[in-house]
């Protein structure tokens, strides 16, 4: 009986634990925009970062170079650790970023009124109420009675503007 009992258990004891997200930790030596920047990791590699679930205002749009700017104010020449989601097409490391002091600097831009809450990729219901808090306050790019979104903002650049008839 005990070897069938840890023939049907066994299985299940690794199917309930959840996955181990990756971690890694570097300084910051480059800030793009408001959500992707480059780490220096402590093996000396350099790897571009993206913000997680979140999306800043483009530098050309109102706003972004506030975000840019507050991104540049957390991390900038500072030690981080990344928790590591994914890559993107663009070869980007997609990350929840924390500042050495376990500050989650991705949320600290939701609730600053400074990033949207990209929720095509993350469905965070405490990241949406951030958004939602910032929007109600009337913070950051929050102020601007119709902001753009910038995932909108870059689809209108990108197609070119059709003349009527």
């Amino acid at each position: 009986m005990k070897p069938l009992f840890f023939l049907l258990i066994f299985p299940l004891l690794f199917a309930c634990q959840a996955p181990v997200k990756k971690e890694a930790h570097g300084k910051v030596v480059k800030v793009a925009d408001g959500d992707t920047f480059t780490l220096l990791h402590n093996n000396n590699q350099q790897v571009r970062v993206r913000l997680h679930g979140i999306d800043a205002p483009e530098r050309a749009q109102d706003f972004g170079n506030v975000a840019r700017q507050k991104l540049s104010d957390l991390v900038f020449n500072q030690p981080v650790i990344i928790e590591e989601m994914d890559v993107d097409r663009y070869g980007r490391t997609i990350a929840i970023v924390y500042t050495a002091d376990g500050v989650c600097v991705n949320e600290i831009l939701l609730k600053e009124g400074l990033a949207w809450h990209y929720k095509e990729y993350d469905d965070n219901a405490d990241w949406a109420k951030m958004e939602n808090q910032a929007r109600k306050q009337k913070m950051g790019l929050w102020s601007q009675p119709k902001a753009v979104a910038p995932w909108q903002w870059r689809k209108e650049k990108r197609e070119p503007t059709k003349k009527a008839a």
